[in-house]
């Protein structure tokens, strides 16, 4: 049998699962229970938020503002607004469809799901040293312990691991909740106390033409490649919404998956501001450049701040450095095997659809695993390279981000989603202008590059 005819044998119960659910009956039954039906469901939006504030915020956007002042905020806000679609499609076809966009890669063909599983292998580890090795540097520097980053970067990740063993989905949900609200806090109060002093005459309609021979094309290219995330979460987030109503024992609607979806959205657009006022506020104009070694790089962050908001805030701006980082870390160790395992069960030669409540597999566990020897290994070999490497990972990031927003535009337009949920022409328009400026953006700097 071939594969399209495979398709076809499993379309009957796809279309069904999602015909028993359907969103307006559901809507009219629980009208009158609504908030406390959304707030049961309530979780991946914020979820993908931790995913998202994290090295975008914490380094990039602080050091936009460090190197250009408010120069490149309509920068930012041009990646939240162009990058939008493709991020708000995996909560859209997770909930109307009850699979994951791994399903729709598959459906689209076997070669979109080994493009977006081959990308995965390449880009999860990246992304885990990274982050792990400005996790180990704030460690480091916050209790004023001398141990090697390979040791705490170990120890955070087997603290991590250890969350997800224990609690499995539901301790993974609180924790994040609780994470993601002691950020906000901590890093909107830090930034509220560095506004008064903030000058906006760096704010400029087209930020391009006036940054200066620091703001290289390379850096800009990171910037938006990580801001607010990079696309590949949106699969990890339509993973999240299939969990949480398998732990709540109820199926999120569309309405309500697009509104927690939107909520974490907006918040990381504020705080990715927050971060940037921060770093346009503390650090621009002070002639200060930023170390490649980790644990200097973290020394600049918290000195700065606290050198010119006052040593009062250290342990303020500290606390909001940890938990952005944090809630980041436990997010993408939990994240990436789990996508590389619903890969993997899609990817078996006669292999049907899992089941739409399927919980994570053995290979889950296993590659939790080999990605934390993997991990310690990356924090021995570049625990000197900390921002080269996330500038690197932000690059690559940028690069395929025109690719994964292509195929979860081809998953939400297609056959499988009630006609009723798919996005309207005018979510379409600007899924293309966001998929032409970033191919055309990528394309001239790899001309740059390699000319």
């Amino acid at each position: 049998m071939t594969l399209e005819a495979r398709h076809r044998s499993v379309l009957p119960s796809f279309r069904s699962y999602t015909n028993y659910y359907p969103d307006s009956k559901l809507a009219a039954s629980m009208k009158l229970r609504l908030p406390a039906n959304f707030w049961k469901s309530f979780g991946p939006g914020l979820m993908w938020a931790a995913a998202a504030i994290g090295i975008s915020h914490l380094v990039q956007s602080t050091r936009a503002g460090a190197m250009a002042g408010f120069a490149l905020a309509g920068i930012i806000l041009a990646a939240l607004i162009l990058k939008y679609p493709f991020f708000e499609y995996g909560h859209r076809y997770a909930a109307a469809t009850g699979w994951s966009l791994i399903e729709g890669y598959r459906r689209i063909g076997k070669w979109a799901l080994w493009m977006y599983f081959l990308l995965t292998l390449v880009t999860a580890v990246i992304h885990q040293v990274a982050i792990l090795l400005f996790t180990s540097a704030l460690i480091r520097y916050l209790l004023g312990i001398d141990w090697p980053t390979a040791v705490i970067g170990g120890l955070v990740y087997t603290l991590c691991t250890a969350i997800l063993l224990i609690g499995r989905f539901r301790v993974f949900d609180l924790t994040v909740k609780g994470v993601l609200v002691f950020l906000a806090v901590s890093s909107l109060a830090a930034a509220a106390i560095a506004l008064p002093r903030a000058e906006f005459s760096t704010l400029v309609p087209w930020p391009i033409i006036r940054t200066d021979a620091m703001i290289s094309f390379a850096f800009i290219l990171a910037l938006v490649g990580f801001m607010p995330s990079a696309v590949e979460i949106s699969v990890m987030s339509s993973l999240w919404v299939l969990a949480k109503d398998r732990t709540s024992g109820q199926r999120t609607t569309v309405s309500m998956a697009r509104l927690d979806f939107n909520i974490g959205y907006v918040g990381t657009g504020v705080l990715a501001f927050a971060f940037l006022i921060l770093g346009a506020t503390v650090m621009h104009g002070t002639g200060q450049t930023f170390s490649a070694q980790g644990p200097v790089f973290s020394t600049q962050l918290v000195e700065l701040y606290t050198s010119t908001l006052g040593e009062w805030t250290r342990t303020l701006v500290g606390v909001a450095a940890f938990a952005t980082i944090f809630s980041t870390m436990i997010i993408v160790i939990d994240g990436f095997p789990r996508a590389i395992d619903r890969c993997l069960l899609n990817l078996k030669r006669d292999a049907r659809f899992p089941e739409p409540d399927a919980p994570t597999g053995q290979g889950y566990w296993i590659v939790l695993i080999v990605f934390g020897v993997l991990n310690v290994l990356g924090l021995m070999l570049f625990a000197g390279n900390l921002t080269t490497m996330i500038d690197f990972a932000t690059i690559f990031t940028f690069v395929v981000t025109p690719v994964l927003g292509y195929l979860n535009l081809k998953a939400v337009t297609s056959d499988d989603m009630p006609a009723e949920h798919r996005p309207g022409r005018g979510m379409i328009g600007l899924t293309y202008v966001g998929l032409v400026v970033l191919s055309v953006t990528t394309v001239v700097y790899l001309v740059l590059r390699f000319a």
